[in-house]
């Protein structure tokens, strides 16, 4: 493989006697990664079900290697119930190695598509709330999806700048990701048209772009709170001298030592301007040292942790509210307990918010909160968003077809189904249809036939085998 000469000297300088290793690792087979969904699913309990061979990824305790040149996961009743989410090794380290606890407030600066949102969202367990940002809202659209398929609802997906959100969020967040965009060069094996995109804006234009974001984000993280700063490149620039930079304008922000693994290479201190040895404590992830492409990762605690009054800036208009006839109708079925004081209907549409907003108005967002439905006239329509939320457990009406049904991929594409061996003949209303357990979404039942529901944009394309 061609690669630029200046970077091939950069990484001569990096990596010393290692550089002549680096470079065979472009010949080695790239890696395919699944992360289990366990907002949804043990990992023993998918390990019992995986249709195909999973080695286990050593640093990731959810995280597995498929073989991507025979299976295809992406094409799997199991992918559309959300249990899991297709993702390259080294990239599954930020979200697990920030510290999330169910009820923190958490926000991921540069989302989408959601491989990290995800991960954030389903270790909150449903408690707290996930903000989930990326400036391009054709990009937030694929997030918002991921999102919804984990079956996370205590979130928000918002498509801003982020300095813009400094105004709404200040000091608010118990745990900040930046996944940053950088210049790539951790992924030129796995990408050959990353260099092009080096060649025509490096390291130099997205250090700067970096610099801003983390000022950004360190601006909304509570006193104590946690922020993770990762990269998927090289550059000194891009990674030691930006955390070093941070330290500079928040002297109060601390590097922390984070789970190691045999595998990680120290930060080096040598190559910032300070020599500050404390970024001996963030990580460097080399493609020829472990079974993943380049990374970059450093945790930082922001001070001490302070109690603080909270915000009188609360969202507006979730006064107590009794809730719709139509939606209490529907949820006599559902065993959750509905705060209706976290209702919040727009015209048709109904939302439950997750609890301790800001007031938000003027902030550019997809979805705020979990999209339960429509109300229609006089009836509740569900949403996918609910189906995916739903465990098997808490639904009345239930249609669990077995894997091995042809019933499953009929679902998925949107067709009609003839279920005269699962009901009787009285049986009517919303039916949530599961594979194996696992909800896909929901139809309406009458006279032993269901109409399909399933979101016409999910639907599964083309010709499947599994």
């Amino acid at each position: 493989m061609n690669l630029p000469k200046a970077f091939e000297e950069k990484m001569k300088s990096l990596l010393k006697d290692e550089y002549e290793d680096y470079i065979k690792c472009f010949d080695e087979a790239r890696h395919y990664g699944l992360r289990v969904n366990t907002n949804k699913i043990t990992v023993e309990e998918f390990l019992k079900i995986a249709p195909w061979p999973l080695e286990p990824i050593p640093w990731i305790h959810n995280g597995f290697y498929y073989d991507g040149e025979t299976a295809q996961p992406a094409k799997h009743p199991y992918y559309f119930a959300g249990l899991y989410y297709l993702q390259e090794p080294s990239a599954m380290t930020p979200a697990d190695r920030l510290p999330i606890e169910p009820g923190d407030k958490v926000l991921d600066v540069c989302a989408a598509p959601g491989g990290k949102a995800t991960e954030l969202g389903a270790r909150l367990l449903g408690e707290g709330v996930l903000i989930a940002n990326d400036i391009s809202s054709s990009r937030a659209k694929g997030l918002l999806k991921n999102l919804e398929l984990f079956g996370i609802g205590n979130m928000m997906v918002l498509s801003e700048e982020p300095g813009k959100l400094t105004e709404y969020f200040p000091e608010y967040f118990d745990k900040i990701l930046i996944d940053a965009p950088c210049s790539g060069e951790g992924m030129f094996r796995k990408d050959k048209k990353m260099v092009k995109a080096w060649e025509e804006h490096g390291p130099e234009f997205f250090s700067k772009l970096q610099r801003s974001i983390i000022t950004q984000a360190a601006a909304m993280l509570k006193p104590g709170g946690m922020l993770l700063y990762s990269t998927c490149t090289f550059d000194p620039s891009e990674n030691e001298q930006t955390i070093e930079y941070l330290l500079s304008k928040y002297p109060e922000f601390e590097i922390c030592r984070m789970e190691s693994y045999e595998g990680f290479a120290q930060g080096m201190p040598e190559v910032s301007v300070s020599k500050n040895p404390d970024l001996l404590n963030t990580v460097r992830i080399f493609p020829h040292k472990m079974q993943g492409e380049g990374h970059y990762l450093a945790l930082l605690r922001k001070g001490k942790l302070e109690e603080r009054a909270a915000s009188n800036r609360v969202l507006k208009g979730l006064q107590k509210k009794k809730l719709p006839k139509e939606l209490e109708e529907f949820f006599d079925d559902v065993d959750w307990e509905l705060d209706a004081a976290c209702l919040d209907i727009h015209g048709e549409r109904v939302y439950y918010m997750p609890q301790g907003l800001p007031d938000l108005k003027g902030v550019r967002f997809l979805r705020s909160g979990l999209l339960l439905g429509e109300l229609k006239k006089n009836r509740f329509e569900p949403s996918q968003a609910l189906a995916m939320c739903l465990k098997k457990e808490e639904y009345a009406k239930i249609l669990d077809l077995p894997l091995q049904d042809e019933r499953v991929v009929k679902y998925l594409k949107g067709d009609t189904l003839d279920v005269e061996d699962l009901v009787d003949r009285k049986a009517k209303g919303w039916y949530l249809v599961c594979v194996d357990g696992y909800p896909l979404g929901f139809g309406k039942l009458s006279n032993q036939t269901l109409k399909n529901k399933y979101l016409p944009g999910w639907r599964w394309m083309g010709q499947g085998t599994y």
